[in-house]
């Protein structure tokens, strides 16, 4: 794919996710779309994100739970850029409007307190250089159309990230067993799915050590300070305007996030 073609593309997926429309499947009119071409549009994605003043301030892993694979028919994890503008407090509501197809994922964040470079970063290496974990949500949302999406069409829209919302306690996480700690997840006060740390690809250290690899090969690396969100621990759960969700991790803490 010609850089003319991945630059249109790139931002055909930003201006669809600022003006809140689907757009179909890139890989329904491209057969020939690669993974490698679909971070390249991701990269022309977040390039216009800056452009227009936003700041990076982490990353994302996608696709790490059996349960997320099943529902998407992707089978590979993934990763997307977080930016401040994606960024609310527990305190704020999200506005649907601003969304598209919102789905909500409690999930396991890091905040790192040294740089994590691959190649070669195992789970020991994510663990000294992790300053926190924080329970927190991420909103995923899909600029194509009904979520019909192959790994090429996710990885393109920037890892399918909507907004994301950390809890207000960060843990040392040394003494956490980040494997088995159990999550649950509630809306609008009732239980609608529970999880463990395990879910996501085994183990959050583990996520985080693969994206550190993954990115080495892309000449990138994690920097101190950077939020980086280890991936779903049960089922995406559909939201609209009006829920309220919260989610607690065991030894971890909770966060709540509303929509209007």
């Amino acid at each position: 794919m010609n850089d003319v073609l991945i630059n249109s593309l790139g931002d055909e997926l930003y201006a669809a996710a600022k003006e809140c429309r689907a757009i179909d499947p890139l890989t329904s009119r491209y057969a020939d779309l690669t993974i490698e071409s679909a971070y390249r549009i991701q990269q022309r994605v977040n390039v216009r994100r800056v452009e227009a003043g936003e700041r990076v301030i982490g990353k994302k892993i996608g696709v790490t739970s059996q349960v997320v694979m099943d529902m998407l028919g992707v089978y590979q994890p993934d990763f997307g850029m977080l930016t401040d503008a994606m960024q609310y407090e527990e305190d704020d509501a999200i506005p649907i409007a601003s969304l598209i197809q919102p789905k909500a994922e409690g999930e396991i964040a890091f905040v790192l307190k040294r740089d994590l470079k691959g190649p070669n970063v195992t789970a020991s290496d994510v663990l000294a250089a992790t300053g926190g974990v924080v329970a927190c949500f991420e909103i995923v949302d899909s600029r194509i159309r009904d979520w019909k999406i192959c790994i090429e069409d996710t990885v393109a829209d920037n890892a399918s990230c909507g907004a994301f919302v950390l809890g207000r306690r960060v843990v040392d996480p040394d003494h956490i067993d980040l494997v088995g700690c159990a999550m649950t997840l509630k809306k609008n006060g009732e239980v609608v799915t529970t999880g463990t740390g395990a879910a996501a690809l085994g183990n959050p250290l583990d996520a985080v050590a693969w994206l550190a690899n993954t990115l080495a090969e892309l000449g990138e690396s994690l920097k101190a300070g950077d939020v980086v969100l280890s991936g779903s621990l049960a089922a995406m759960v559909p939201v609209a305007a009006g829920d309220n969700l919260s989610v607690s991790i065991e030894g971890i803490g909770d966060c709540s996030v509303q929509f209007v």
